[in-house]
């Protein structure tokens, strides 16, 4: 059986559901079974990332989140509902030819606003495997648990789910408990461990830097709200010798990004790099990292040695600082709530982190890549005696 893996994210803020997918696909395809994967995702720049041999994208149109956490087309001019209709259809029609052995469903159970539902049973009847995938934190606690019962994700688990992959140590956040799971599907629910250890990654290209100069490294994700961070980066005083590499990504404020771009053309020691698919290897090399709080970015923290600051997003969802408050108790990363966010203060923790001794992240569990690659061999061997 040539086995086949179908990963859906709906992407409707930023990069975090389509890296992660990415980095899910690349684990699969190194697994004993080495299925074919195809990405589903609504971000078109989902494109400027690398590849790995046997997986491919299906870009839906796009939807986009704003400031208030509602919801609007991305780029064509047509009422939300006419574009998730258009992207139900798009969907039915690649999966129904797809077939895939396993969809994984990227944390929103029925798809988003329900576009996964008109195939969900005839994939469940052709003997599809269905996991829906959780990041460790969705949300804050009572706001998770109601957005749980919003989106009918119990329901959505007992008619069409055979598992749900949470992607996380329960030690560090327990979803079951942050989102009032009912006891009735809590069975379905597997821990992964993060996803950080044995990450899949490509080169990042050469540092913007000389080889071998100390640098603080400023990470933003997408980009869509870290004005505020790359701003204060950017002004914060550095030890003498210490550089400053800052990667905006793609969603940053063209204004904001024109602003960085000068500040880095009066500071020779500054440098801002638009993107960068895989900042592993430099965070790897950094003399400690600053960053946001979202899920792929602290996996990719976590992974390494690097003293780290998390500085998180508190709306429209309080996921990042919640996220970043529970590690940083386990003494894991710092974490400075934005409210504090200062140039000044920045400094002052670059000054102290630079210097730290470089420890190993014990105490959590880092393998939820092999955690996933097991699970899904599992799958597939279900797959394989249903047929």
């Amino acid at each position: 059986m040539n086995e086949r893996v179908a990963l859906y994210g709906h992407d409707t803020m930023g990069l975090g559901h389509v890296r992660r997918n990415l980095a899910l696909a690349a684990a699969l395809r190194s697994s004993r079974h080495s299925p074919q994967v195809l990405v589903i995702t609504g971000a078109t720049e989902a494109g400027r990332f690398p590849l790995p041999d046997g997986v491919d994208l299906l870009v839906l149109p796009g939807v986009a989140k704003d400031e208030s956490g509602g919801y609007r087309s991305r780029r064509l001019h047509a009422p939300l509902a006419d574009v998730v209709a258009l992207r139900s259809s798009i969907l039915t029609a690649a999966l129904m030819s797809f077939q895939p052995h396993l969809l994984v469903v990227d944390k929103v159970a029925r798809g988003f606003a329900g576009e996964l539902e008109p195939i969900l049973p005839a994939l469940r009847d052709a003997g599809t495997r269905m996991v829906l995938g959780l990041r460790d934190v969705l949300d804050g606690p009572p706001a998770a648990a109601t957005e749980w019962r919003t989106l009918q994700t119990t329901e959505a688990l007992r008619h069409y789910y055979d598992e749900a992959w949470v992607y996380g140590d329960r030690r560090v956040s327990d979803l079951a408990s942050d989102c009032r799971v009912p006891p009735s599907v809590r069975r379905l629910l597997r821990y992964t461990g993060f996803l950080a250890t044995g990450r899949p990654g490509t080169a990042a290209g050469p540092l913007p830097i000389p080889g071998g100069e100390p640098y603080v490294l400023g990470l933003l994700g997408g980009g869509q709200d870290g004005a505020e961070l790359a701003e204060a980066f950017a002004a914060a005083p550095r030890p003498a010798g210490v550089a400053g590499v800052l990667v905006t990504g793609p969603y940053l404020p063209a204004t904001t990004r024109a602003a960085l771009h000068a500040a880095a053309a009066a500071d020779p020691d500054l440098h801002i790099v638009d993107f960068c698919a895989d900042p592993i290897s430099w965070t790897r090399r950094a003399s400690a990292v600053m960053c946001m709080g979202g899920y792929n970015t602290v996996c990719e923290v976590l992974s390494t040695d690097t003293p780290a600051l998390l500085v998180p997003r508190v709306r429209p969802r309080t996921e990042q600082f919640v996220r970043a408050r529970r590690l940083s108790e386990l003494g894991l990363v710092d974490d400075m709530h934005p409210r504090d966010l200062t140039p000044a203060l920045l400094g002052h923790w670059t000054a102290e982190a630079v210097t730290r001794p470089r420890r190993p992240r014990l105490g959590v569990d880092l393998c939820g890549m092999d955690a996933v690659r097991h699970f899904a061999e599992a799958h597939f061997e279900e797959a394989r005696r249903a047929a």
